[in-house]
């Protein structure tokens, strides 16, 4: 029998994320500080509504697009909060998280077979290069620097562009490292963006866990709105991953082709996740605030304990990660993750699981209890002192 499996797919890498997820999960008494999921339960005022939709028997399909009541509140909420106006209408779609936005994203606009090319700077989430793949296109890795904040560069930027560059990817507030792109960063992008013709998604799943100011969308700029395809989601800042709601906005161009493959793929984003998002988005502003503080808390107290230790780390200003130095102690990410979990039962990730320039670096997620937090950083004090 000749091989099944695809090439491209056999070829994939399993995600380094999981690894250590599964390892820690069979070992007694270890903590895991690897998952970006909040600790926090979904709001009661949302489940309740969750509940509701249920008990009231709306268990059909909704449009392909998602409930017209939910794309409204997500445009007046993108107005509200980041000055970005979208027709619910046309240029809104509903998606099962942003994971699935970001796969008919690019399968949208990416011309298998033709050697279009996706800019991924790296590190970053670990779905971009293999969604890439899978729409048919090359990926660019960009590979952005401690020294820079793992800010992407108008120069990183123009040394990565061809005359096949299709999409620039950007993940802004970034995972795994925390880093953020100021509206001045933005407009050097956009600027570049538009002369060269290029498109932007732009992934701000984590717009509301800014915490150096407010969280700028490239979208809000001059131009680049009819480029851009903004990707956002419920997951993070409502404590809603296990919903599986996302959405993507763009030019109803790009949508209305993303619709096609979102309706023949996966038909609608589940109804009752959808009516709870409605009342996530309508009345969910104080819950997205106190949970910000907290993590906000969790980020300062980490920062401080990789002072005292001697740990080198630039100060992170989005989503809930911080991104440390480990090359001093003269062993790879792997390593250093590996032999803190088997002699710490403390499980962090290894930066070379979001690209390979991760290297020298760990992912600590601090979407746990402060408590959690303070006994896994007991835990490593003592692992370095030992090193």
């Amino acid at each position: 029998m000749r091989n099944p499996i695809a090439k491209q797919v056999e070829e994939m890498k399993p995600s380094g994320i999981r690894k250590f997820f599964d390892i820690v999960s069979e070992m007694e008494d270890a903590i895991s500080l690897g998952v970006g999921e909040p600790d926090f339960d979904t709001p009661w005022h949302i489940r309740d509504e969750g509940i509701y939709s249920l008990e009231k028997g709306r268990t059909f399909y909704t449009s392909n697009s998602g409930l017209m009541d939910l794309r409204k509140e997500i445009c007046n909420y993108l107005d509200r909060r980041f000055d970005v106006k979208y027709n619910p209408a046309k240029e809104v779609l509903v998606t099962v998280g942003g994971s699935e936005a970001i796969d008919v994203g690019l399968r949208a606009v990416i011309n298998p077979g033709e050697g279009d090319e996706v800019l991924i700077p790296q590190p970053s989430y670990v779905s971009y290069e293999p969604c890439a793949v899978l729409a048919g296109a090359k990926p660019v890795i960009i590979n952005l620097k401690n020294e820079n904040e793992f800010r992407l560069t108008p120069g990183e930027l123009l040394e990565a562009i061809t005359d096949k560059t299709r999409i620039l990817i950007l993940p802004f507030p970034n995972n795994p490292t925390g880093a953020i792109m100021e509206k001045k960063d933005l407009e050097e992008i956009a600027k570049i963006c538009i002369e060269k013709d290029i498109l932007v998604m732009s992934d701000e799943i984590y717009a509301e866990l800014s915490y150096n100011g407010d969280h700028v969308s490239i979208a809000s700029l001059p131009g680049m709105k009819e480029r851009t395809i903004l990707i956002n989601g419920f997951s993070k800042s409502y404590a809603m991953t296990g919903w599986r709601l996302g959405y993507a906005c763009g030019d109803e161009r790009i949508i209305s082709q993303m619709m096609k493959i979102h309706q023949y793929a996966i038909m609608c984003a589940p109804t009752t996740s959808q009516y709870a998002a409605v009342e996530a988005l309508k009345n969910g502003d104080r819950d997205v605030d106190m949970m910000r503080e907290a993590y906000n808390q969790r980020r300062r107290f980490l920062m401080n304990a990789f002072k005292e230790m001697g740990l080198p780390c630039f100060e992170p200003y989005g989503a809930f990660y911080v991104f440390p130095c480990i090359a001093k102690f003269g062993m790879s990410s792997e390593e250093f993750a590996t032999r803190f979990l088997k002699e710490e039962k403390v499980a962090v990730v290894p930066g070379t699981a979001f690209g390979d320039c991760g290297e020298g670096f760990i992912r600590i997620s601090y979407a746990y209890s402060i408590e959690k937090l303070k006994l896994a950083m007991g835990k490593m004090k003592e692992f370095i002192d030992r090193l």
